[in-house]
């Protein structure tokens, strides 16, 4: 009888301490440049949560 009552209270505090964050969004983009020294392909590739992003360029 405990073992269910402890899980229901668990669950409780995990969901009132912001331990489900929001899914992670995939983001991309490609682009080419024209200039005086050429044509330059831009690639770029990340991630967001909303509140932290990482991202990488090429």
């Amino acid at each position: 009888m405990m073992r269910p009552i402890i899980t229901l209270f668990t669950v409780a505090f995990v969901a009132a301490c912001g331990a489900n964050d929001p899914p992670i969004r995939p983001s991309g983009n490609v682009g080419v440049s024209v200039g005086p020294n050429g044509v330059t392909p831009n690639v770029g590739v990340g991630a967001t949560n909303g509140n932290f992003t990482v991202g990488l360029s090429l």
